[in-house]
């Protein structure tokens, strides 16, 4: 444990000595907050409003437009984590890129250390980043919905997005020493991270929703780990918003709203559950580090 610990502390040190790193690590978050606040969250708080007009009968406009920008916060939010979830994992696995490159990572296999234990440093490493990145995320949404006096999360609901931000950004931390293990160059890591962090918007339907794709596009978004991670924290954020939202309608008007926008998943008429997409995460998860594991063994036994 002593040989993990101390490489632990080396990876997240140079992750956060290296401010460059930190402030691309946030990009996406800052690009999705900037396309809210300019472009999409009135554009669907209004939509929200219209939807609820449809259903005709005496409405307080006021009201709706205040819960109806609540959920759009609520759903941003979510929508959020997730794209920090998968890009600060992979900004800190960006140490491994350029250990390969220095050829360090070539002296890390060549000591007497366990293969295994260099492998979980790394990913150790980027899970941690990740995860504290994600949580002070979730603070400072909370400080945002505070601040316009909406309706914060109850300390429940912060429990359960913190098991899921954990489980969230081990995937993807352990997807994103995968992907490193095929790249040989920090230039080519920089093009891919900037890359994912555009697409993991779009993946994660936190850009668009999900009525607005294309069914062969939702069909193929569906079997990304991506989506579920997003759905399972929209569920959490948004559950008491939508209820007051739609509050006095029908609930089929509620569970329109949540397939619509990616909350609630289907595959034709079959929902997925909050434990098959727990249970398809930590899947994807043990398969990135082992392929991982097994390319590094053979690529080491290659360059003896």
């Amino acid at each position: 444990m002593r040989e993990i610990f101390s490489m632990l502390k080396r990876n997240i040190l140079l992750y956060v000595r290296d401010h460059v790193a930190v402030f691309f690590s946030v990009l996406s978050m800052l690009i999705v907050l900037a396309l809210m606040a300019i472009f999409l969250g009135n554009m669907n708080a209004e939509n929200i409003v219209d939807a609820l007009a449809d259903f005709g009968g005496v409405r307080d406009t006021a009201a709706d437009e205040k819960n109806a920008a609540c959920l759009v916060q609520m759903w941003t939010l979510a929508g959020i984590l997730e794209v920090n979830a998968v890009t600060v994992p992979m900004s800190v696995m960006g140490n491994m890129v350029d250990d390969a490159v220095r050829n360090r990572l070539a002296s890390f296999w060549l000591a007497p250390v366990r293969r295994i234990k260099i492998i979980l440093a790394y990913i150790f490493s980027s899970w941690i980043v990740g995860s504290v990145m994600c949580v002070l995320t979730l603070i400072c949404g909370q400080i945002f919905l505070a601040v316009k006096g909406n309706p914060v999360l109850t300390a429940a609901d912060c429990g359960n997005l913190l098991w899921m931000i954990l489980l969230n950004t081990m995937v993807y931390a352990s997807l994103a020493y995968l992907i490193a293990t095929l790249v040989h160059s920090m230039s080519a890591w920089s093009s891919l991270l900037t890359i994912v962090g555009t697409l993991v918007g779009f993946v994660g339907a936190v850009y668009l929703p999900m009525s607005m794709l294309p069914e062969s596009v939702a069909n193929v978004i569906k079997c990304l780990p991506v989506l579920h991670g997003t759905a399972m924290m929209r569920e959490v954020c948004t559950k008491d918003a939508i209820a007051e939202t739609f509050a006095g309608l029908p609930e089929i008007a509620g569970d329109q709203y949540r397939k619509a926008m990616g909350i609630s998943v289907y595959w034709g008429d079959n929902q997925f559950t909050l434990q098959f997409q727990v249970l398809f995460l930590i899947i994807c998860a043990i398969i990135a580090t082992a392929i991982a594991a097994v390319i590094s063994r053979r690529r080491n036994l290659r360059d003896r």
